[in-house]
């Protein structure tokens, strides 16, 4: 019987092929639109490792928006990534331990030019790109 297993090193290699957001990468008032097998969060930088977070478990419990700070990345298992906001195929663990399921993709929105707030205005088409993908439009004409 042969026992495979994985090193930290192959696990921390994965990472590489991830496509990872870290968050020293973000500024105040990026937005990311983070899709899972299960649910889709959207994610508001408000300052140095604070977030707003709106959707899945936080939707379904009656929290959203939410401060709250993100712990990092895992593979589901013991091993965090705590410089990563989201990457492709891990799951995203919020600072109250709650852990999406498995990443399908991630959508980031700049935050470009600042109002008081930190925020900046979007149009509905940057919108719809960030949540359907290039082909939008083709979709919302059928």
């Amino acid at each position: 019987m042969t026992v495979r297993g994985r090193t930290v090193g192959s696990i921390l290699g994965q990472v590489r092929i991830a496509r990872p957001i870290r968050k020293a990468e973000l500024e105040r008032g990026d937005r990311l639109l983070v899709v899972t097998e299960n649910s889709v969060y959207s994610i508001t930088v408000l300052e140095d490792s604070v977030y707003s977070v709106r959707g899945g478990w936080f939707d379904r419990h009656g929290l959203s928006p939410v401060r709250t700070s993100i712990a990092g990345c895992t593979w589901g298992g013991s091993v965090i990534k705590v410089d990563i906001v989201a990457a492709h195929g891990l799951r995203l663990e919020f600072a109250n331990r709650i852990l999406t399921s498995r990443i399908r993709s991630i959508h980031v929105i700049r935050s470009g030019k600042r109002d008081a707030y930190g925020l900046r205005p979007f149009d509905v088409s940057e919108l719809l790109l960030a949540c359907y993908g290039p082909h939008w439009e083709t979709a919302a004409a059928a």
